[in-house]
This record gives C-alpha cells, sequence and structure tokens, in this order.
C-alpha cells in the first residue's frame, strides 16, 4: 500500500479547480489499484487543498499517471494552480476504540 499526498495551491478559479478535480478523481477511481481518496479543503485559507489517495502499490499509480488520458487532468488542473505531489507508505495507523 502506498498513499499519495498531494498538496494544491489554486490561483485561478476555484469553482473550476473543484470541478476539474472531481472528473480526476472519476478517472482514478476507475484505474487498477486504486484504492480511494480523500480531497481536503482548508478551512481558513480559500484556494489550499490536500489530496490524500490510498493505492494497492506504486506501480498501479505510475501506470495510470502514464496513461494518455491523465494528461488532460493534469493540463485542467495545472492552469489552475500549483502542486506539490509526493508519495508516502504506511508506518504507524491508530484508530480511537
Amino acid at each position: 500500500m502506498i498513499t499519495f499526498i498531494n498538496r494544491f495551491e489554486v490561483t485561478g478559479s476555484i469553482e473550476e479547480f473543484e470541478a476539474a478535480f472531481e472528473e480526476t478523481s472519476a478517472f482514478f477511481a476507475a484505474q487498477p489499484g486504486f484504492v480511494g481518496h480523500r480531497m481536503l479543503k482548508h478551512l481558513n485559507a480559500p484556494g489550499r487543498y490536500v489530496n490524500v489517495a490510498d493505492w494497492t502499490d506504486e506501480e498501479s499509480f505510475r501506470r495510470a499517471l502514464g496513461l494518455p488520458e491523465f494528461a488532460v487532468h493534469r493540463t485542467a488542473l495545472q492552469k489552475l494552480g500549483s502542486s506539490e505531489p509526493n508519495i508516502y507508505t504506511p508506518l504507524l495507523e491508530r484508530v480511537a476504540h
């Protein structure tokens, strides 16, 4: 399992960004190896978002990024702001009892 975390700083239209990301979300949801994700919106800083996505493995994630169809999504999001993508592996997880 890997976790992909991408922080976004939106400089364009927030409505356009959210719509573009929703389309990107649907694209990823259809890819093999995609487990799920959460898009978080900063409470006090409009235009700041964090996407946290889980994938079964790095190879599946990279394969999805390499698909020609993804280029359309990447371009749409890049026109609306910047991002800081990183891949993590689980170290510790705890849930409430």
